[in-house]
């Protein structure tokens, strides 16, 4: 079986840079070896899920030329999660919890005074059968935990390098909210499962994410693909870019006239100890790049420089 890598958006708002270094990371990985690379919209979230951004994402990766092989979208899959969901369900791993948020909120801020980590302390799992069926008659509407091991969840970063996490350290995570909308990181390990995802490259935010992930993959059987966790992108007053806010928006310097490939010749070698080169299609820029070279310290991303870039690559065409 050949390299299969993905980019996985939410289209809850616009791509900005750092989005599109991760999207570009794995389409080179993939293009580099001969691979595929497998669009997924992450779009769980129906109630912010919008079409017009799942078009503006599609318009983005189009105009840098970032070609995808596959399509599939999370909102057709919902049976899927469903099934897994029962197969934790009966071997005890999912269990439902009914704090609401105020209430989390208060637990954090005392076990913070205490000088305690703000870890869930799993009070719900204490419930008797009785109060649990109470519940449910009441009307309450559970949240799903995910119950962790306590064991290290050890993996040989293809950035990072070894990578060892303690899971007892970690909350147990949320997989399916009160309405039912199942999370990222149930329905991500399903995909990346069932598509059989090889690869898998996103910022080092995720490093927790991938802990848990890694269990899961255990529990179903599944085969571990290979994880990198690249930087996260600052902006020049240090703060982290957020597509949210609009920051560094490919809508924006598209239409602010930067050209595409001046952003894949920046974004292929920020962060890495590779030598920046200005290098004039995709095939080149794959060729060159190296996802070893690349480390885990918050890198600067200076608007100067890409505008640089683009102002050489007009004057050579």
């Amino acid at each position: 079986m050949g390299i299969l890598t993905r980019f996985a958006p939410s289209p809850t708002g616009y791509l900005h840079v750092g989005n599109i270094r991760t999207a570009l990371f794995n389409f080179l990985i993939a293009k580099k070896s001969g691979g595929k690379f497998l669009l997924r919209i992450d779009d769980t979230d129906l109630e912010r899920s919008k079409q017009f951004y799942e078009d503006e994402i599609k318009r983005d990766l189009e105009w840098l030329g970032i070609e995808w092989d596959l399509f599939e979208r999370q909102s057709t899959r919902i049976d899927r999660y469903k099934e897994v969901f029962k197969t934790l369900k009966l071997q005890n791993k999912i269990y439902p919890c009914f704090e609401t948020k105020n209430e989390l909120d208060l637990k954090r801020k005392k076990q913070l005074n205490m000088g305690k980590p703000p870890i869930y302390d799993r009070s719900s799992l204490k419930l008797s059968k009785e109060r649990l069926k109470q519940l449910e008659v009441e009307g309450e509407k559970a949240h799903w935990r995910f119950l962790l091991d306590s064991i290290k969840i050890k993996w040989d970063d293809k950035i990072m390098g070894k990578i060892c996490i303690d899971l007892s350290s970690l909350s147990d995570p949320v997989f399916i909210k009160e309405d039912g909308q199942f999370l990222y990181t149930l329905a991500s390990v399903c995909d990346d499962l069932d598509f059989g995802i090889t690869h898998v490259i996103r910022g080092s935010d995720h490093l927790t994410n991938t802990a848990t992930q890694i269990q899961l993959i255990n529990i179903l059987g599944g085969k571990i693909p290979s994880f990198g966790h690249h930087s996260l992108l600052i902006d020049v007053s240090g703060e982290n870019l957020s597509k949210r806010l609009g920051s560094m928006s490919i809508r924006d310097l598209r239409s602010s006239g930067i050209e595409p490939m001046a952003l894949n010749n920046l974004m292929s070698t920020l962060g890495s100890s590779n030598s920046p080169k200005l290098l004039h299609s995709l095939n080149e820029i794959s060729e060159y790049f190296d996802i070893s070279k690349f480390g885990a310290a918050p890198t600067k991303f200076d608007l100067k420089g890409l505008n640089l870039i683009s102002s050489k690559i007009l004057k050579d065409t």
